[in-house]
């Protein structure tokens, strides 16, 4: 007998499909599809929202901005000040930064 080949995205919307309807146990369906009632309700809540399977695919947990990040310019030449020398820890390269008058230099963490 043959294995079935099921995709993610399958699985997701044959759950989505059997818990719309209106006799549908979602916790039932939850055990049987081996996911948890909050991720069950997030999907059954994009679906419904737009009604696409392309809503059901994983998103990014990236956030939308980093208002903290360092600058492209300082991160780069912190990049390149390791490369040049790798045996140089947080705090010499923050300082030598300073003496090269870095105007926004990242604070080293002591831990």
């Amino acid at each position: 007998m043959p294995w079935k080949e099921v995709s993610i995205m399958s699985q997701r919307l044959e759950f989505v499909q059997m818990a719309s309807s209106e006799q549908a146990n979602i916790r039932q369906l939850c055990r049987h599809f081996n996911i948890s009632a909050p991720t069950a309700y997030k999907w059954l809540s994009r679906f419904q929202q737009s009604k696409q399977p392309q809503s059901l695919l994983n998103r990014s947990r990236r956030p939308h901005h980093s208002p903290r990040r360092t600058a492209a310019e300082i991160e780069q030449v912190v990049v390149e000040l390791r490369t040049a020398h790798p045996a140089w820890g947080g705090r010499k390269i923050r300082a030598r930064m300073i003496t090269l008058g870095y105007p926004e230099v990242p604070q080293t963490v002591l831990t």
